[in-house]
């Protein structure tokens, strides 16, 4: 009877260490697909700016030229309602991103309001002639806890 007790304690011991494990593994899952979605949204934003410099070229206009493209803060997203390739506003930056869940597109236009913010943040550099861009996201956490991504690039004015 003791050796029975003894073994049940230690298996009830060691399934309490699995689901304890299983359930930290649970919570470290969302934070890393969080991290994840964050990283593409902040790299899209970079992104997107990347296309308003490579239009100027394509169309003979400066290199700076545009509002996306002033120096300054500004809420970029893509805008397939307009058939527009993109869309830039400095009205919206404390805006969160909305998740169109039949594209998979997150933008201020339509959807469901996600957890993530984007703000670009444009420099000029050399007289114009470099472009520095800091594409941040924010979003909560589990447990209120705030965080941020931030990627950075710079674009140079090559044909000058």
């Amino acid at each position: 009877m003791i050796e029975a007790m003894v073994a049940i304690t230690i298996a009830i011991v060691a399934l309490l260490g699995i689901f304890s494990l299983l359930s930290s593994s649970l919570g470290v899952n969302k934070t890393t697909a969080d991290q994840y979605v964050a990283a593409n949204l902040a790299s899209e934003g970079i992104e997107l700016v990347k296309n308003f410099i490579d239009s100027n070229v394509v169309n003979s206009r400066a290199f700076n030229d545009g509002p996306c493209l002033t120096e300054g803060q500004h809420a970029v997203d893509y805008n397939d309602i307009n058939n527009n390739f993109s869309s830039c506003s400095t009205q919206i930056l404390a805006a969160f991103l909305d998740f169109d869940s039949g594209t998979g597109i997150y933008s201020y236009e339509g959807g469901n309001p996600s957890r993530y913010q984007r703000i670009v943040d444009v420099s000029w550099l050399d007289g114009g002639n470099q472009i520095k861009v800091k594409s941040s996201v924010f979003w909560t956490t589990i447990g209120n806890n705030q965080s941020k991504i931030e990627l950075e690039d710079m674009f140079f004015n090559w044909r000058r």
